[in-house]
């Protein structure tokens, strides 16, 4: 289970829960399992690794259990954090339950802002993070669990810089008009990103995060990266799984066969089930009526298909809980009051948790499985519904909002809130042929057998590793009076030199209008003195066509390489193209960004012949930026992304064949001269490829950033100029003399 990278490591978990539970019977301590998918779930992975598990354990204790109670858990390499009541109360019931719950699953209406319970949140993280730096040391990976932990990232990377932190987000992550209602926001978005590696469900929520710091915090990001002023942060989705041989072997055992012959003998009807906590967010009331109407609709299926409703107890004295629970009940007694016969009652309600193995026997003997919560960042039922089904025979209804259903294809796909939908999905699963049937089943169980827990866990501390070890963070040195001394001693004696410069941001500023960036009489000027020096082969290396950047420098005895690479003109000689490029999936890049062009004023496509940029510059900021991540998960839903790049840069996404970039480019001028000088200046994230590809030697300049993989940085274009000039200057005096 553990992957190289991993080997000597060790893994500090730390979560809410611990995956066992204080509770006390008849005055005595007693240890009980957890419930909960994050625990169960994590439970699954805690002995695959070298790791100790930091989290409360369920209740507050007095001060003198507090030494028993630790040398208890130490044994299984749990470590404690307590909370007294008052904690409970702002920390886990008030902020972390009544304002981020709801807020991240989009019921902005039912949040709760107190400046108490944000205070103590703060307070409990910092507890937690206490915890952890009693154990942890820099060889270390910290991984912090879920949303009631948001700030602990940054609290351990202020006490220990050096250390390496995960955090995953279990529940969703909302877009940012919903986010931006939060208070703290800024804080929260600062927590998470003292992580190296932040990790979501999906790739929606990634973006939704993506979006929220570029426009709360106002940082610089590439595809999936944030870059911060000493470090990279990565951001991507990891969906999480089930331990699929677990519920499999479950369903299998003994105690599992006998209830589900007691379950089927007992319900001797077609068998819907559904599984859920008491939550807002499960979509109960909108399953319990949409099972009403199917009867309505369909009374031929009267006393031949049963409901079994399992609602697991979760906070029924909070007043929102309590009243979701006096409705339910409501509900499920109308509805039997108006189908039930003698022999007969169309649901089955139990408020209560159930063993695993009778669990099992319910998935094993459920024909339906109803799995459709208004919104969920996971949701782990559907798997185990489906690891459970060893014969084949069953049909899963899948909530639309559930992260879910982004794998489980094969599920009934429907929409929660749409009771006719709804109620039709059920007649259409009741319906289905059994052999479509096993063949949905069977290729959902295959997906998940593949992409177990163990293989999210590995992929995620895989991600957490490659982020610290291939970003090793690069902070650039200004281009001071030392520097450009030394700069311009090499370059005045060199007697080869290649001078790769990109073009917008780097030697012009941006414009809102992509045209308006015609170049100025003095760097016209500036790049013909340069290229008359016969030691120097001047390029320009630019994302634009070919057909602008011939217009505006054609005339100038300097080679031109146009859109990433993708074409190429020596001085003087004709374009020509790199063999190979496709570009079947233009239509459907085009099409995306036509969409929204219609709905971003201000916005604009630019054509090229390899590569589409949608513009959003002159757009309103809030509009362009809320819209970036809807556009980016639209592009990766419509193309193949293996064989195209799609990236941010300076308000513009781009979509260009990943055959060419910068990078390849330039090295291929290299390999063709044998330079003594070699200087690239750039300032987006396609001038990255070239500065990596280059010998270690070149002279490497990024503009408007000091994060970057290149050597030097400088503020804006007209510092480069200024360089350029001096550069061009002191090699002239130098000749001369």
């Amino acid at each position: 289970m553990r992957t190289n990278e991993l080997k000597g490591k060790r893994i500090i978990n730390v979560s809410n829960r611990l995956p066992v539970k204080i509770s006390f019977t008849n005055g005595k301590m007693v240890y009980t399992t957890s419930e909960g998918g994050l625990a169960t779930g994590l439970s699954s992975v805690f002995g695959a690794y070298e790791n100790l598990w930091i989290g409360w354990a369920g209740a507050e204790v007095h001060e003198n259990e507090k030494a028993a109670i630790r040398e208890d858990l130490n044994d299984m390499n749990l470590h404690p954090v307590f909370l007294n009541k008052t904690e409970i109360a702002n920390y886990y019931e008030g902020f972390s339950n009544e304002t981020i719950w709801p807020l991240f699953h989009y019921f902005p209406t039912s949040c709760v802002y107190d400046l108490k319970y944000w205070e103590t949140y703060k307070s409990v993280n910092q507890k937690f993070a206490n915890e952890v730096l009693k154990h942890a040391t820099a060889d270390d990976i910290v991984w912090v669990n879920d949303y009631q932990l948001m700030l602990v990232p940054q609290m351990l990377r202020e006490a220990l810089p050096g250390i390496t932190i995960g955090y995953f987000q279990h529940i969703p992550f909302p877009s940012y008009e919903i986010f931006r209602s939060l208070p703290w926001r800024a804080e929260v978005l600062k927590g998470l990103l003292g992580a190296d590696t932040v990790g979501f469900q999906t790739a929606e929520d990634n973006e939704n995060f993506l979006a929220a710091t570029a426009s709360i915090l106002g940082v610089n990001r590439t595809e999936n990266e944030i870059l911060l002023n000493d470090r990279v942060v990565r951001a991507d989705a990891f969906p999480i799984s089930i331990d699929y041989n677990k519920y499999k072997d479950l369903a299998k055992e003994d105690a599992t066969i006998v209830a589900a012959k007691k379950i089927q003998k007992r319900i001797n009807t077609k068998l819907a089930v559904s599984v859920d906590r008491l939550d807002y967010s499960k979509g109960i009331i909108q399953r319990l009526k949409a099972f009403a109407h199917f009867l309505d609709k369909h009374p031929e299926w009267l006393e031949k298909v049963t409901l079994f409703h399992l609602v697991v107890p979760s906070r029924d004295t909070v007043k929102n809980y309590k009243e979701l629970k006096e409705e339910m009940n409501k509900v499920v007694s109308e509805i039997n009051g108006k189908y039930a016969t003698l022999d007969w009652q169309p649901i089955h309600h139990h408020y209560r948790s159930m063993p695993p193995n009778t669990l099992s026997a319910l998935y094993k003997s459920a024909d339906l499985a109803l799995v459709t919560p208004l919104r969920d960042g996971m949701n782990l039922v559907s798997k185990e519904y489906v690891a459970s089904k060893t014969d084949g025979n069953g049909v899963l209804l899948l909530s639309e909002t559930a992260g879910a259903a982004r794998e489980l294809t094969d599920a009934l796909i429907l929409n929660p809130n749409d009771i006719e939908e709804y109620a039709a999905r059920i007649y259409e699963g009741l319906m289905m042929p059994l052999k479509e049937k096993k063949a949905r089943m069977a290729n959902m169980q295959q997906l998940i057998q593949n992409a177990d827990i163990f293989n999210w866990a590995s992929r995620f501390l895989k991600a957490i590793t490659d982020t610290v070890n291939e970003h090793p963070v690069n902070v650039c040195e200004p281009v001071n009076a030392a520097v450009l001394e030394q700069i311009d001693s090499r370059y005045a004696y060199a007697q080869k030199r290649l001078i790769l410069l990109d073009y917008d941001g780097t030697i012009v500023p941006f414009f809102k209008k992509t045209e308006d960036a015609c170049p100025d009489k003095a760097l016209l000027q500036l790049l013909e003195n340069m290229a008359s020096d016969k030691r120097n082969n001047i390029v320009i290396i630019s994302g634009r066509d070919s057909a602008t950047l011939t217009k505006w420098l054609g005339h100038l005895p300097i080679e031109i390489i146009a859109e990433h690479g993708a074409q190429y003109r020596e001085r003087n000689k004709k374009w020509f193209s790199h063999p190979g490029l496709k570009t079947d999936w233009k239509k459907a890049v085009t099409n995306t960004f036509a969409s929204y062009t219609m709905a971003v004023p201000g916005s604009f496509i630019e054509e090229k012949s390899y590569s589409i940029a949608w513009h959003y510059r002159a757009a309103e900021k809030s509009v362009g930026e809320d819209t970036v991540k809807k556009v980016i998960y639209e592009l990766r839903s419509k193309i193949n992304t293996t064989t195209v790049d799609i990236m941010e840069g300076s308000k513009v996404i781009e979509v260009k064949s990943n055959v060419v970039n910068k990078g390849k480019a330039a090295m291929q001028l290299v390999d063709k001269g044998d330079y003594d000088f070699i200087m690239a200046i750039g300032d987006d994230t396609t001038d990255e490829d070239m500065f990596k590809a280059l010998p270690k030697d070149t002279i490497t300049i990024k503009v408007g950033s000091n994060i970057s993989a290149a050597t030097y940085c400088q503020a804006s274009f007209i510092e480069v100029r200024s360089l350029l000039q001096e550069m061009h200057k002191s090699a002239s005096t130098v000749f001369s003399n």
